[in-house]
């Protein structure tokens, strides 16, 4: 008889916080976050391999200055 007005405080609890979450304004902003935060991913990702192949560039230079020089 206990565990009866337990599982249904639980129940209420449940049922009303869901309810909480349901109304909540910024639900459903989750894919278009995803998007956004892969978007950004990608031109960090392009970024950093255009300085790579830039200072890899530069670095071949300089090494030939080097092995050329009289």
């Amino acid at each position: 008889m206990l565990e009866t007005p337990a599982i249904l405080y639980l129940f209420e609890l449940l049922t009303s916080r869901l309810a909480t979450v349901r109304s909540a304004p910024d639900r459903g902003d989750v894919a278009e976050k995803i998007v956004i935060v892969g978007v950004f991913v990608a031109l960090a990702i392009l970024v950093g391999a255009i300085i790579t192949h830039a200072v890899h560039t530069d670095a071949t230079n300089i090494a030939k200055q080097i092995s050329g020089a009289p």
